[in-house]
């Protein structure tokens, strides 16, 4: 692979682990720097961030709760000071958790929200001036399959992926030309999970006959990220090996 985002710099929000830490490490793999944030666990963004100077990239960990709008632009401040430009935003940062509906109370709902839209909300606001100074700025949200097919027990999740297809291509008519804003959807993903499986995806089959990796997601938002995809804003690109076909 080119280093094509050579000179670029990257704040990836919930990048401890799983998809964020695929696209925080692929994305310096294509010569970004990259900003790992995570909430509170200092030591898995320190080891993100590790890998990514051990193969010879340039990170920093940037600490900090998305919901909480000093908080974010704490963090921006951080990359500028560091690395003195934001080239590429992505709103990872998530809670996917499940609960029926009748059980689910207005506390439950927001959290959910909270962290999944309000959160991007807040990293879009904050990163907006310096993806503007840019030329080349983007933004990528990841949004997810059950944002776009529906799921039991995930009324807050499917709302607030939702969301963000919506807020993306928003975003793509508020920014162009000097922003392109895109989402990419994944859906069956391996990744590691403190609950049990979730139950939204015991009757969901891939068309390829396996579940997708983090690593192929990343693959999609550094593309989304790199110069290749200047002609792209406002899209919504699906990586879930064919289990949700939209029409």
């Amino acid at each position: 692979m080119t280093q094509e985002l050579a000179g670029r710099v990257a704040l990836v929000t919930g990048a401890g682990r799983n998809i964020g830490r695929a696209i925080a490490r692929d994305l310096a793999a294509g010569g970004a720097a990259v900003a790992v944030n995570a909430r509170a666990n200092r030591a898995e963004a320190e080891a993100v961030a590790a890998e990514i100077v051990s193969a010879g990239g340039r990170a920093i960990v940037a600490l900090g709760d998305v919901t909480d709008p000093a908080a974010v632009e704490g963090m921006v401040h951080a990359v500028l000071e560091t690395f003195g430009r934001l080239d590429i935003l992505v709103n990872n940062a998530a809670l996917r958790r499940e609960l029926p509906f009748a059980e689910m109370d207005f506390a439950a709902w927001r959290a959910v929200l909270d962290v999944c839209l309000d959160g991007a909300f807040h990293c879009a606001r904050a990163a907006l001036p310096a993806l503007r100074a840019s030329g080349h700025g983007t933004i990528v949200n990841i949004g997810g399959l059950t944002g776009h097919s529906g799921a039991a027990r995930r009324a807050h999740v499917v709302t607030a992926k939702a969301g963000l297809a919506g807020f993306t291509r928003a975003l793509a008519h508020d920014l162009a030309p000097d922003i392109t804003v895109n989402l990419v959807a994944p859906g069956l993903i391996d990744t590691a999970r403190e609950a049990a499986r979730p139950h939204h995806r015991g009757g969901r089959r891939t068309l390829v006959g396996r579940e997708g990796t983090p690593e192929e997601v990343a693959a999609a938002v550094r593309f989304l990220a790199g110069p290749r995809a200047r002609y792209i804003t406002g899209q919504t690109l699906h990586v879930n090996g064919g289990a949700y076909l939209p029409g």
